[in-house]
């Protein structure tokens, strides 16, 4: 796929992108996953524009959703459903999902995950919890120390360290003022020094700067460490459900993970060694103190006999004295001493340097020999570097193949946890799977979604979805205000939308034809300008004469100019959509017998959702399933009666008069 043929998506930009992501291939696999906060980072390219082209990618044309309302009803949908998530990155590929034209593939996911769902709720509880953790992976920034040595030019990797080409008669030991080195290729050294890695020619990239690939699994830990634990989970699994062997393949490649990322975070010898050369002077002074001590104490208690002679042969000969009392007292030093070299040989065990056998100098008191304990301080240096460049370079060498596989299980991860998060919702919605039919659309016991409250259920339908006696493709929805036609509208259009998305829709049952577009055409804000009305007409021209396979839900077009010119317009509009074969449409109104009359047509069919009265705490009583042709009175007589009785005074009155008017 070449990103300059993307819509909306040119040369310039096309190069940004690649620069941004350091290859054309990772800014397709970006856009695929639904990353629109990394897309958006790129100079010139916003939020909006981020979506449109990640669309783009995943198969919308854009058509679909033919006015801002269908697009706000989708948005609407797609927020609600994103409440269900698991990782936090699922609610960005969300945005993905629009409107295709061959939604088959969704549906077999979903209902694979609607049933892992129904059965596994143990199990995907679990999943659920490692899944909360998952995020788009990041990339480090930094730049490191490490030189690297190339004949070959290596330029990507000039943002992160500096890469050197050895001049003409050059050779490794011009490079050997610097620390960390990585030489690829010939020339190098037989014995690389310390904090050297030599490689051949054309390496992998991980194993070039291994520091940072290390990094990047660092930065990336809570990520991966839960990819570690699924991979346990699913390892562990015995059955043999399609949707976990799907999960399983999506960690192809990992099974070694668990185990290296336990030993990368652990740190190994090195952070051992770097732990003993942190505290060494501090301890070896706490041992010469302890000796001191020890001695001190044991001399106390001690006690030398010494007969009358011995007494005058020590006062007539001090020398000899003081070696008759270091005879009976050394015993006490040299175990102090042994003890304390014992002690300090367990402090130093696993940093890799080896434990003298003398610490102390000859003196006393006890004397640590700081000559001896700098000795054991350069070789934990040495031991250190060696190991860290030891290190570093054996875990990259063993997770830098590990890191695509890695990227790659993120995204899939996140695209599973998207049919995790539909399943969720059908669930805690009662949704179930429509059926694909040619023409029309028909929902059984549907329900609006976002009306903050429980939505009284719906059965109605268009076209040859319908049942038998409602095949009409058009309709005119009359009745009572407040009584649900605009919910019932809504309520198609989200059944449409959610069908083409190959999602499941919130009705007991549903039957939904394919089409290319869906127009929802809202209630105006009053009477337009001339100038604004001639725009709208021709709009509306446009839709209903398109011959285009198309829903078109209209509420309330009167509104656009006065009642009598209304009816006249809107029949002109219903006699064109009739003659489109693909076309089925819904039109809610209060002119119906004026439209049909402008029409010269007595066939149009006319629906009424009827207001039967007010209740006890006068709420209207409102069966929300129209009849069908049947024309229903609006409701403004029940509503004057409601404001007579909650009314006071001179507007009781006026109310009261009303009121007798009908």
């Amino acid at each position: 796929m070449v990103l300059s043929a993307l819509p909306g998506v040119g040369e310039r930009l096309a190069q940004k992108m690649t620069d941004h992501f350091g290859s054309e291939d990772a800014v397709i696999k970006s856009l695929k996953s639904g990353d629109i906060a990394q897309i958006a980072e790129i100079d010139g390219v916003s939020p909006k524009r981020a979506l449109a082209i990640a669309r783009s990618i995943a198969g919308d044309n854009g058509q679909f959703l033919a006015t801002k309302e269908a697009e706000k009803l989708h948005q609407k949908l797609i927020d609600q459903i994103s409440r269900f998530t698991a990782s936090p990155a699922t609610k960005g590929r969300l945005q993905l999902l629009t409107p295709v034209q061959q939604p088959e593939a969704r549906r077999e996911k979903i209902s694979s995950a609607m049933d892992f769902l129904s059965k596994h709720n143990t199990l995907e509880l679990e999943l659920n919890s490692q899944l909360s953790h998952i995020t788009a992976t990041k990339n480090t920034t930094q730049r490191y120390q490490r030189v690297v040595v190339s004949k070959t030019p290596i330029e990507h990797l000039k943002r992160f360290c500096r890469v050197l080409t050895p001049g003409e008669g050059e050779t490794w030991k011009d490079y050997t003022v610097f620390d960390q080195v990585t030489w690829i290729g010939s020339g190098a050294p037989n014995d690389a020094p310390e904090g050297w890695i030599v490689l051949r020619d054309n390496p992998q990239t991980e194993v070039i700067l291994p520091e940072m690939t290390l990094d990047w699994f660092r930065k990336n830990r809570k990520t991966l460490e839960s990819i570690a634990d699924m991979v346990q989970v699913i390892t562990n699994y015995e059955g043999n459900h399609d949707f976990i062997l799907n999960f399983g393949e999506s960690l192809t490649g990992l099974t070694e993970l668990p185990d290296l990322l336990h030993t990368l975070y652990d740190e190994g010898d090195t952070e051992k060694a770097e732990q003993v050369k942190d505290e060494l002077w501090s301890f070896v002074k706490t041992l010469e103190s302890g000796v001191n001590a020890e001695v001190e104490k044991t001399m106390n208690d001690a006690k030398m006999a010494l007969s009358g002679a011995e007494l005058l042969d020590a006062l007539a000969d001090g020398t000899g004295f003081q070696r008759k009392l270091k005879e009976a007292t050394g015993h006490v030093i040299d175990n102090a001493m042994q003890q304390a070299v014992n002690k300090l040989g367990e402090f130093m065990e696993g940093s890799g340097v080896k434990n003298p056998p003398v610490i102390f100098t000859s003196d006393w008191p006890a004397k640590i020999d700081r000559q001896v304990v700098d000795k054991i301080d350069s070789a934990l240096e040495k031991r250190i570097n060696a190991q860290k460049s030891d290190y570093v370079y054996t875990m990259a060498r063993k997770l830098g193949p590990l890191k695509q596989c890695c990227e790659d299980a993120v995204r899939s991860l996140i695209i599973i946890d998207q049919w995790l998060t539909i399943a969720r919702w059908a669930k805690h919605n009662s949704c179930t799977m429509p059926e694909l039919v040619q023409h029309g659309i028909w929902v059984k016991e549907g329900r609006h979604l976002l009306l903050g409250i429980a939505a009284d259920p719906v059965t109605y339908g268009l076209g040859k979805a319908a049942e038998k006696g409602d095949m009409q493709p058009l309709a005119l929805l009359t009745g009572a205000n407040s009584g649900g036609k605009t919910t019932l509208l809504e309520l198609l259009a989200h059944t449409c939308i959610l069908t083409h998305m190959g999602l499941p829709v919130p009705a007991k049952q549903a039957r939904v034809g394919h089409v290319d577009a869906l127009h929802i055409l809202a209630k105006s804000g009053g009477t337009q300008s001339a100038g604004a009305l001639e725009q709208t007409l021709v709009e509306l021209a446009n839709v209903v004469s398109d011959p285009t396979p198309k829903l078109i839900l209209a509420d309330e077009l009167e509104a656009i100019t006065e009642p009598g010119a209304g009816a006249r317009i809107i029949a002109g509009m219903l006699l064109a959509a009739r003659s489109q074969p693909d076309t089925s449409m819904m039109l809610v109104t209060h002119l119906a017998p004026a439209i049909i009359k402008a029409s010269g047509c007595d066939d149009f069919r006319v629906d009424g959702i009827e207001a039967r009265g007010l209740d006890s705490n006068l709420e209207l009583i409102v069966d929300r399933t129209p009849i069908r042709n049947h024309l229903a009175r609006s409701t403004p007589e029940l509503i004057v009666r409601r404001l007579v009785e909650r009314s006071n005074g001179h507007a009781k009155v006026l109310f009261g008069d009303i009121l007798n008017m009908f």
